[in-house]
């Protein structure tokens, strides 16, 4: 496998019922540089055991879990542990379930067709800041994008502001913004922070959800 281009090593857990596809990927991550599993669980409430036990950097969640849904799953781990990253894996493409999912915290995206290196990608790009996505959700979530929208109130944002905020819907990551506008990280994160603050929102997370829902840039 290719190694990726870092000096950290992105810890990841699984979270799917299918044993096949989590011994599948595990080995797949204990095998590539730069990245490592550090556990594997069948449902949320071993996700949520294994996790206070060994924190991940990134989880790969399935939705499709007996029990709680990988949704519910992460709404309840990312209130426990907001420093971790989720992308959603599953076979559900429809619209519904993709935006359930970003509202309940998850950054990503992708569906279990996605190729092996697609899929490391998709945690790296998620540990730095990223919005991974499958081609076929990407084009989803621009749709729902280019529908005519109501007038807004722009919730007092700035123009500048407003850039940031559409580039991170866009799925840009901290750096990718920055350079995009020809600022520092640091000045990127000081308007994120202003923009939390005007929507009413905590996360990378909610932003995106909420600009889906009220349209907002």
């Amino acid at each position: 496998m290719n190694a990726r281009p870092s000096f950290k090593t992105i810890t990841v857990a699984i979270v799917d019922d299918d044993e096949e596809i989590r011994s599948g990927l595990q080995w797949i991550l204990d095998r590539t540089d730069g990245y490592s599993c550090v556990g594997t669980y069948r449902n949320c409430a071993e996700a949520a055991d294994g996790m206070e036990r060994s924190l991940p950097d990134v989880v790969l969640m399935d939705i499709g879990l007996p029990g709680r849904s990988g949704i519910e799953c992460v709404e309840t781990l990312k209130q426990r542990h907001p420093g971790v990253q989720f992308v959603m894996q599953t076979v559900y493409a429809d619209d519904e379930k993709i935006f359930q999912s970003l509202r309940a915290g998850a950054v990503g995206y992708i569906l279990k067709k996605t190729p092996t290196a697609k899929v490391l990608q998709a945690v790296s790009d998620a540990y730095d800041g990223g919005a991974p996505m499958s081609g076929e959700i990407a084009r989803k979530v621009l749709t729902y994008f280019q529908r005519p929208a109501p007038a807004q109130t722009g919730h007092g944002l700035s123009d500048r502001e407003a850039e940031v905020l559409k580039a991170l819907t866009e799925g840009h990551s901290y750096k990718a913004i920055a350079d995009k506008l020809f600022v520092s990280v640091h000045t990127v994160r000081f308007h994120l922070h202003n923009i939390y603050e005007k929507l009413h929102v905590s996360s990378r997370a909610e932003a995106v959800a909420k600009v889906m829902k009220e349209k907002i840039v």
